[in-house]
């Protein structure tokens, strides 16, 4: 027993949660609800901009980029390309406004836009169905390192995961959130600067590299013993170096382009974010830290998922190493390529730097469901007229109640890929609360309806395409369907305005306030 607790991955892991528990417990005071739902928005540009990149950074950059570059070449490094020109988008054309803004949650900017309870409770379910989407995969990130290293069950990783959130979340709310994400960010960093560091010592130079996997085709030696079938896996290097291997087509490639570009714009945990700032300078300014935090992050995990598949055809690694590769090589090439690299002690901090993007994503996402649920239904719909301890009280008891929904989606999607899995959930934000932000920042023209059809509609051929696609003829079968759903959901709030004509009669007001150009000190 004691040999076990005294192993790196165990030590790390326990330091980890010890400097969760420690900082949850310094902010676990949450007098009122802007302290819970937004942090008293006393969070500088540094502190916002490293939770941001913590809350954007989840397990699919930590362990699904790389993943993807592991399994499918360039076709999965594009995923990171995508990913950036998202966050710069938000940058330029959101995180201004919504600070100047200034409220609660996503949902608060239909309800005070269009001051409309409808807009707000439609706007509360698909934050919810964005959120669970998101979710999902993070618990399943966060069950196959557990299950992998630590020789527990799925189910067990999953209900460890989720008590973990509600706990950290439930008492430390917002403040707690931001400052364990942002520690969170930075633990990850080290921890693939370390592997970085290692993999160039070790000669694993990407030019190299690059150029035998390309070379290489045929069987891969030693892994015949843990391959489904019993024979060695093929692979064949041209076709991963090249391009087409996982979207064979143009328009494949421009469908995922648009779903995970103009998903950032639309993810309702990564947009909560700005409400925390001071200021719309200060909002802008983190927006422009996390773009360089998660381009850094994006080129170390495709160089190191291209690290991983040359390890990996080498033959030469650990029995240890190959077996994971083969059963787990999609989701844990990064920590199974630290043991190759660094031996017990890097796989150590790789796994808590693992656990961080989980927990740091996954609290973003507990913390802007709480408010969907909390402040959106029960407060502004339910029950109004409630005291500020009622709305701490109501915000921690919709964690506990996250906890138990998103733990049943996590035993869902057992066998999934984390990457695909958060691509389809950023396609579902870009064709709801992207069109959502992009007209009602920069349209007078957008109503009421308008807001609810898009919200609506984009939601529901979104599920549709993702859930299914055999209903539907081949050339709209799409693996991520950004191009069809994307442009339903702007369509549709449009098309809808425009015959609805019911703009709201302080709409200027609402325009002046979003887009002044105050004198802003940080």
């Amino acid at each position: 027993m004691m040999e076990a607790l005294l192993e790196p991955k165990m030590l790390m892991t326990i330091a980890l949660m010890g400097t969760i528990v420690y900082i949850t417990y310094l902010t676990k005071r949450n007098a009122t609800a802007s302290d819970f739902f937004v942090g008293g928005r006393s969070f500088g540009w540094f502190t916002n901009g490293s939770a941001i990149g913590g809350d954007y950074l989840s397990a699919a950059t930590f362990l699904g980029i790389a993943g993807l570059t592991f399994q499918l070449g360039y076709d999965g490094a594009y995923y990171a390309f995508c990913f950036s020109i998202g966050l710069t988008l938000l940058a330029i054309f959101v995180a201004g406004p919504l600070r100047r803004f200034g409220a609660f949650t996503v949902a608060d900017f239909l309800g005070y836009r269009f001051h409309s309870k409808r807009a707000r409770l439609v706007a509360v379910a698909v934050v919810l169905a964005i959120s669970g989407f998101y979710a999902a995969p993070q618990l399943l990130g966060a069950a196959q390192i557990l299950s992998m290293f630590f020789g527990t069950s799925y189910e067990f990783g999953i209900i460890f995961t989720c008590v973990v959130m509600i706990f950290y979340v439930g008492i430390g709310g917002m403040k707690g959130t931001t400052i364990n994400q942002a520690l969170e960010l930075w633990i990850r960093l080290g921890a693939f600067i370390v592997m970085l560091v290692a993999a160039v010592y070790s000669g694993l130079h990407y030019d190299k590299i690059l150029a035998a996997i390309n070379s290489f085709s045929g069987p891969i030696t030693g892994t015949s013993p843990y391959a489904l079938d019993g024979n060695d896996v093929n692979f064949d290097g041209a076709a991963w170096t090249g391009t087409g291997f996982y979207f064979p087509t143009f328009w494949q490639t421009i469908s995922m382009t648009i779903g995970l570009a103009l998903g950032t714009i639309g993810l309702p945990h990564i947009l909560l974010r700005f409400y925390t700032n001071p200021s719309a300078k200060a909002a802008r300014k983190s927006a422009l830290m996390a773009i360089g935090i998660a381009s850094t992050f994006f080129l170390l995990a495709v160089y190191l998922g291209v690290v991983g598949r040359s390890i990996f055809i080498s033959g030469t690694a650990s029995e240890e190493v190959m077996r994971d590769l083969v059963l787990g090589g999609n989701n844990m090439v990064i920590p199974t390529t630290a043991l190759a690299l660094g031996g017990k002690w890097l796989l150590g901090l790789v796994i808590a730097g693992a656990f961080a993007a989980i927990f740091s994503n996954l609290s973003g996402l507990f913390i802007t469901s709480s408010g969907a649920l909390a402040h959106d239904l029960y407060a502004n719909i339910m029950k109004k007229d409630i005291t500020q301890k009622q709305r701490v009280i109501a915000g921690k008891v919709a964690i506990v109640l996250l906890g138990i929904l998103y733990g049943a989606l996590g035993l869902l999607v057992k066998d999934a890929s984390i990457g695909h899995l958060v691509a389809l959930a950023f396609t579902v934000a870009a064709s709801t609360f992207t069109p959502i932000f992009i007209l009602g920042i920069w349209w007078r023209g957008m109503t009421e309806k308008g807001a609810i059809a898009g919200l609506l509609i984009g939601l529901g051929v979104s599920m549709w395409m993702i859930f299914l696609p055999g209903t539907l003829p081949s050339f709209l079968q799409f693996k991520i369907p950004g191009i069809v759903t994307v442009p339903v959901g702007f369509l549709s709030v449009i098309i809808v305005s425009l015959l609805d004509r019911k703009v709201p009669a302080d709409v200027n007001d609402f325009m002046k306030r979003v887009h002044s150009k105050e004198s802003e000190t940080v």
